[in-house]
């Protein structure tokens, strides 16, 4: 998830959005967010969030 980097042509998107969203899901909210990949097939990402239950 590091920031800046990007797959995509020289001012085609900025490589923040996963440095972004690793901020917010993780050092915001203390979750998870993990990312497998296979070549050729895809990547797949997984978020996980906490919930707290309050009760009275």
């Amino acid at each position: 998830f590091d920031p800046f980097f990007t797959t995509k042509p020289v001012g085609k998107g900025t490589g923040l959005g996963l440095s972004i969203s690793y901020q917010i899901i993780v050092e915001k909210h203390g979750g998870q967010l993990t990312c497998t990949s296979e070549p050729g097939k895809g990547s797949k990402f997984s978020i996980t969030i906490p919930i707290n239950r309050f009760t009275n």
